[in-house]
């Protein structure tokens, strides 16, 4: 019930009006996301590289309302992509194509997205197409093995969750198709008919998607906090003969630092998702929603820091 109260939350632009001025709200969100402009997010990356951690930058934001919103982001991802080169970072972004005008018009949102895409190349770098909600799977699919993967094979890759029923069908394409794809569980609340309503068989499935693309796929990034699944990894990969170097684990900005390190010591590769900007609100709910055990330790952290200081 705490998880659905929470998603339903972070569909509520009225309440995110107010808590956007709170300092509360604003200190719990500063956990997890890395300030509000290009500048801040590229101090966090940084700070992750001096640590041997590499990043993916996210502007914050989905669905936007207007083809001039739409094309100022795709504007921000080219600047992201500039200061990151400029910069020399170890980092790459990832874009949702509804922040880039899709849901205005499928030709909008992928002239916006090739406009990036046309820069990665530039740069050698690499866009990952982050998955909304089930009702966008089909279309975020079809437009990246269409529309997307023939002309930018090394520079673009996509996003499964194993909370739905249909991705081990989707591992499968992606692995004949070659293309890079990040596994997670997936963050959105989706009906029984398309998505598993048990943690346990999301979990069983995230394992079997994991070991489909760790032995049979291209570079895969494996999304968790799950320590137990992390530790499956390991053990897969050396049982299996997978190096290292094979695949990355992927974790959120300021969740599990500590185990972000500890992966970094022992050798394995790790690209921490980086979210900025001002739309953070619906993000911060569903990172609760996902685990709700993180508000009483987020609001412990900030107590503590607050008596410290």
């Amino acid at each position: 019930m705490l998880r659905s109260s929470l998603l339903y939350l972070s569909r509520q632009q009225r309440i995110f009006d107010f808590v956007k001025n709170v300092g509360f709200a604003r200190k719990m969100a500063s956990r997890f996301v890395a300030g509000e402009t290009i500048t801040t997010a590229l101090a966090a990356v940084e700070q992750l590289n001096a640590k041997g951690i590499s990043a993916s930058l996210d502007l914050l934001g989905e669905s936007v309302a207007s083809e001039a919103e739409a094309r100022d982001t795709g504007r921000q991802y080219l600047e992201i992509l500039d200061r990151i080169e400029q910069k020399k970072l170890q980092a790459n972004v990832s874009v949702k194509l509804t922040a880039l005008g899709q849901d205005i018009s499928d030709d909008l949102g992928l002239e916006v997205v090739r406009q990036v895409l046309d820069r990665a190349k530039q740069y050698k770098s690499f866009v990952r197409l982050d998955m909304e909600s089930s009702a966008y799977t089909d279309r975020t699919l079809d437009t990246f093995e269409q529309k997307l993967y023939p002309d930018f094979p090394e520079n673009v890759g996509v996003v499964l969750q194993s909370s739905l029923r249909r991705t081990l069908d989707d591992v499968e394409r992606a692995n004949r198709l070659k293309c890079r794809v990040r596994i997670c569980k997936g963050a959105y609340l989706e009906p029984a008919t398309v998505a598993f309503p048990d943690k346990a068989d999301v979990d069983r499935n995230y394992v079997e998607a994991m070991h489909r693309l760790m032995e049979h796929g291209n570079y895969p990034g494996i999304a968790t906090h799950d320590e137990v699944i992390i530790n499956e990894a390991k053990r897969f990969a050396k049982e299996r003969g997978i190096a290292a170097d094979r695949f990355e684990f992927q974790m959120l900005y300021g969740v599990r630092r500590d185990l972000q390190e500890k992966i970094v010591k022992e050798g394995y590769r790790m690209r921490c998702y980086v979210p900025f900007g001002s739309q953070w609100y619906p993000y911060l709910m569903r990172r609760l929603a996902e685990r709700p055990a993180n508000i009483a330790f987020m609001a412990g952290n900030i107590v503590k820091e607050s008596l410290s200081h």
